[in-house]
């Protein structure tokens, strides 16, 4: 592995910035440069950002070195096996396509090849249905990138089939970049299925194995997506535990998002699970502040709402997020300014007719109170 490794950086070096070591890169069997290629990426999987433009070169080179592929190279398993991890990695359609032409009819390899041209050209039926008869686990050095493939086909449709699948992939590749997507996937499969049991399980082994990934950006795309649809059955306390194996400054973006997508709902239920994601941040942004205030603005709490509001940092806020605190406060100080009815213990005269009645101090209350609620709907609409 030391050796693919070292002439691969030889190659490197040979090829020069537009990519003009052919012949360097040509001495190196297909299966070489794909080893490489799996090294580069569990570099990847485990934070090495600086690795994905080596990852880029390489996937140039092997894409050169497959184009020129002979039925020779193509005879050795190795090299057959090279060509299918190749595909599902990100490999060019085009270059399979001309490698398989130089493939006997025979071949046993030819129905998953068949299979992975038609997921490379994004026909995931035609995939589907040759891929169902395939074990993975059965198919040596790319049974895991195979195991893989399937379950992101059945995902729509099998989506407890896909999650076998995937789950496959990992236990075939723990701690590669096989397995940092695998979970990705599974995460969204279990957020579009509603699958909450799945939703926490798999986010809490993404956080403790791969949030240094450069993809860890699309896990929290799906994370905060999950949280904000399930949070009704999510256990809060179970999901605090997750984002404290975050930094603090993951934590706090996912807990900020969370209370906004709460305030924009105006779910008491959301806003309340988005304030238990929060309350490990000793210093809480105000923005978070903000976001869980709203709801309160118009609650039997709304003194205390008004109390929390007034002693939030505008200066940290944006200029939006100012324009929603004084429409929040100036709706809060009305609710807690309002007089109180007189008490009396003798009922109003009945008028004579019910156009002869100007509208009531509570009626324009209410207007007036409602006509701000929207107000800061518009602004949160607008902030999105």
């Amino acid at each position: 592995m030391r050796t693919a490794l070292a002439k691969l950086g030889i190659a490197l070096a040979l090829s020069g910035p537009l990519g003009g070591g052919a012949a360097a890169s040509s001495a190196l069997q297909p299966f070489q440069m794909i080893r490489s290629l799996q090294l580069v990426q569990d570099r990847i999987a485990n934070g090495d950002h600086a690795a994905l433009p080596m990852q880029r070169k390489l996937l140039e080179m092997i894409d050169a070195r497959m184009r020129n592929a002979t039925p020779e190279d193509l005879g050795d398993p190795r090299n057959l096996s090279a060509l299918l991890i190749y595909a599902m990695s990100g490999g060019n359609p085009v270059t399979l396509d001309l490698a398989l032409s130089k493939l006997d009819a025979g071949n046993p390899a030819k129905p998953l090849a068949d299979a992975l041209r038609a997921y490379l050209g994004g026909d995931f039926q035609s995939a589907r249905t040759v891929l169902a008869t395939i074990a993975p686990e059965t198919l040596g050095d790319h049974a895991p990138f195979v195991a893989l493939v399937k379950g992101t086909v059945l995902s729509n449709d099998e989506p407890d089939a896909a999650l076998a699948d995937l789950d496959t992939a990992r236990l075939l590749a723990p701690g590669t970049l096989v397995e940092e997507a695998a979970l990705r996937r599974a995460l969204l499969i279990a957020v579009s299925a509603s699958r909450p049991d799945v939703f926490a399980r798999t986010s809490s082994a993404y956080v403790r194995r791969f949030l240094r990934s450069p993809y860890a950006s699309q896990f929290a795309e799906a994370f905060v997506s999950g949280l904000a649809a399930m949070h009704a059955s999510l256990d809060a306390g179970e999901m605090a535990e997750i984002l404290a194996w975050m930094t603090p400054e993951q934590a706090e973006t996912i807990a900020l998002r969370m209370s906004r997508q709460a305030a924009i709902a105006n779910d008491p239920v959301m806003i309340a699970f988005a304030a238990r994601l929060a309350e490990g941040d000793k210093e809480q942004d105000p923005r978070a502040l903000l976001y869980s205030s709203l709801g309160g603005v118009a609650s039997p709490d709304v003194a205390d709402t008004l109390s929390t509001l007034r002693a939030i940092d505008r200066s940290r806020l944006s200029q939006g997020d100012r324009a929603l605190l004084d429409a929040a406060t100036d709706i809060a100080r009305t609710v807690v300014d309002r007089p109180k009815p007189a008490s009396t213990t003798s009922s109003p005269p009945i008028p004579a007719a019910m156009d002869a009645v100007e509208p009531s101090e509570t009626d324009s209350y209410i207007t007036s109170t409602r006509a701000k609620l929207d107000a800061i709907d518009r602004l949160l609409e607008d902030s999105q």
